[in-house]
């Protein structure tokens, strides 16, 4: 199977999503923008966001929808309350506001903001920290909302999320419908996710503007409210302590500099989406504001409810960086797969090769010496050759494990599925978090140390069948002597008779003697290569019995009853070391698989392990006491005898 074995395949899957809303958000720039859009019996009403400090010829404002002519007429948003305008204020009331005089700041600004906001915009106030509560119903009543100004206080916890959430659900559905946020800090809740509150932000078409308050070395809480702000079309506004009542006087502003543009829809139209186009005339030349926006609902069908886009956006988004790192890894495949197509040169096969295919063969035909040819596998197995020809210490290690767990790799095909398991294993981690590099490089931790273990399982267990097996092969060793068979003779009997893997073994010992390896050296490669005390002790007999001549097959049944009666004994320890054997592999394994448990049925709960100082720190010590734990426990459940 193992020359049908493929070295790595690198994909990259792009994404690009373009989202289109019928609303912009509000803005201080030199350019008009439009800000809502409604239509109702009465015709088309559309409020307009004009610069601070613009003039407009109100007389001479005309205005276009989807190139249809429009009979606009064009009033003060303060003057003409026939479109609502709503404006909630969600305002982190953290402990962390405690700092720097930051809540008495923030106090000063919504009191600045309420003084300047025009009269007919209603003002609703949300506050948000280890709870979410309603401070003031949206209402133009100043005096009432300067009051719960004065009155907020402070509290622990930072529930971000569900205060925008609060927020949007507060400014209702009516008129134009705007937020304003003000944050210190990140979101500190477990039950809301920040893709369903933008989602729920783009949904109602409600403007956001984020206040970002001293977070300038926050790189998470700020692209949280980038988010927030982009879903919202609005923007983030950087600031400080004493930069904050301007902050939110420019806000009040653009909502002093509204004009409400009304006109009758134009004969015939029944579009659902339209372009609507405002021209402002002023003295220093026309100022131009446009936006696709919806006009009117679709009208109802008596087909039934429409379907369902097959791939419905669930709010699950890449990181900003996983694109490129997509086009390095493809491009790091594509290097390989060049380098894997070409032909690799046939390499003769060594003395180690030819004896293996020997001893691999249990025909009586002759075994084919000429290797496989593979160009791509080839070239893949040259390359790592090449790198344990730098590294003989390293290649020894290799084979002498391949060799004890009996497996049929090359030291060179080991390492390469070796390093395709690490790569695999780091890459789950990576997608199973979402992304996330510490836990891609946690995966990494077991995918170098299963192939590991599992070398050392099966090279125990194959220990383990030598062991057993042991005093029944003596048993027929010394039976073939007692025949009038030479101890070369009776070590073929045990290769045709006798039970893996002592019958491979054997049969390697008699090709090495064919060779010219003496037997007693062969035999104690045997020894060697399953590390046998047992075994060990049969060669020296064997050693010293063709030295000095004796009853060798006496010998091996006297040594075969003491290996009985050792076997029997450990059998005994065992059963009596099985029930803290296994309290302690309990033990072990309980933590780490209560923890992937979690990670797959409630990531977000332990998401601060990875993603906070604090968590990586406990998820280290933890880690680092288990072991210890493991390795105490795996001491003294372990009986030599």
């Amino acid at each position: 199977m193992r020359r049908y074995l493929m070295t790595a395949l690198a994909a990259v899957v792009a994404a690009l999503v373009v989202v289109l809303s019928p609303s912009t958000a509000w803005s201080a720039d030199d350019e008009p923008s439009i800000a809502h859009v409604e239509a109702t019996d009465d015709g088309l009403r559309v409020l307009v966001s004009v610069p601070a400090g613009t003039k407009v010829n109100l007389a001479g404002v005309t205005g276009t929808l989807d190139d249809n002519q429009l009979d606009a007429k064009a009033t003060s948003a303060g003057a003409d309350t026939t479109v609502a305008r709503t404006t909630i204020l969600a305002i982190d009331t953290s402990d962390s506001m405690a700092r720097n005089g930051r809540f008495a700041a923030a106090k000063t600004a919504a009191l600045t903001f309420l003084e300047s906001v025009p009269d007919d915009v209603a003002v609703g106030i949300v506050t948000f920290d280890g709870e979410v509560a309603t401070a003031l119903e949206p209402t133009t009543d100043r005096g009432t909302a300067q009051v719960v100004v004065d009155g907020l206080t402070l509290s622990k916890g930072t529930l971000l999320y569900d205060g925008v959430l609060a927020a949007v659900a507060l400014a209702g559905g009516d008129g134009q419908r705007s937020i304003l946020v003000l944050s210190d800090g990140a979101d500190t809740g477990k039950d809301t996710d920040l893709a369903d509150v933008t989602a729920a932000v783009d949904e109602s078409a409600t403007l956001v503007d984020v206040v970002s308050l001293d977070q300038e070395n926050k790189p998470k809480a700020t692209a949280a409210l980038n988010d927030l702000a982009e879903a919202g079309q609005g923007d983030v506004i950087e600031s400080t302590g004493d930069a904050l009542a301007d902050a939110f006087a420019a806000e009040a502003d653009v909502l002093a500099h509204q004009i409400l543009v009304t006109a009758p829809l134009p004969t015939g139209f029944d579009a659902e989406e339209a372009t609507v186009e405002v021209t402002l005339p002023t003295a220093a030349g026309d100022l131009v504001a446009r936006a696709f926006a919806k006009i009117q609902d679709a009208p109802e069908s008596d087909a039934g409810p429409s379907v369902e886009p097959v791939n419905p956006d669930d709010g699950r988004q890449l990181p900003s960086w996983a694109l490129y790192a997509g086009i390095v890894v493809f491009g790091v495949g594509l290097v390989m797969a060049a380098v894997l197509l070409v032909p690799a040169k046939p390499q003769p096969m060594t003395i180690a090769e030819r004896l293996t295919a020997y001893t691999g063969n249990t025909g009586s035909a002759t075994p084919d010496l000429k290797p496989a040819s593979d160009p791509m596998l080839d070239q893949a197995k040259a390359a790592a050759a090449g790198v344990l020809d730098r590294n003989k210490g390293l290649e020894d290690k290799l084979a002498t494990r391949l060799t004890a767990a009996g497996s049929s790799f090359k030291p060179s095909e080991w390492l390469l599925l070796h390093v395709g398991i690490v790569v695999g294993s780091g890459l789950l981690g990576f997608l199973v978090s979402g992304g996330s590099i510490i836990l891609g490089i946690l995966f990494l931790i077991p995918g170098f140390l299963l192939p590991r273990l599992y070398l050392s399982f099966m090279a125990s267990r194959r220990r383990k069948a030598f062991n057993s097996s042991l005093p029944d092969t003596l048993q027929l060793l010394s039976g073939s002597l007692s025949a009038g068979l030479s101890l070369t003779q009776a070590v073929d009997t045990i290769t045709r008779e006798g039970q893996e893997p002592i019958a491979s073994e054997f049969k390697r010992v008699l090709i090495e003697s064919r060779i010219g390896v003496p037997l007693e050296d062969a035999f104690e490669g045997v020894a060697a290569r399953f590390g046998s005390k047992d075994f060990s002790w049969v060669v020296m007999a064997i050693r010293i019995q063709r030295q000095v001549g004796g009853n060798l097959a006496e010998l091996l049944t006297t040594v075969a009853a003491t290996m009985r009666e050792r076997e029997y004994l450990r059998r005994q320890v065992n059963a009596l070391a099985a029930e803290g054997k296994l309290s302690a592999l309990i033990l072990s394994l309980l933590p780490p698989a209560v923890f992937v448990f979690v990670l797959f049925t409630n990531g977000e709960y332990i998401e601060p392990l990875f993603k906070e100082t604090i968590g990586i720190v406990i998820l280290v010590g933890a880690t680092l006491w288990l072991s210890i734990g493991v390795f105490w426990m795996s001491r003294m459940v372990k009986v030599e005898v």
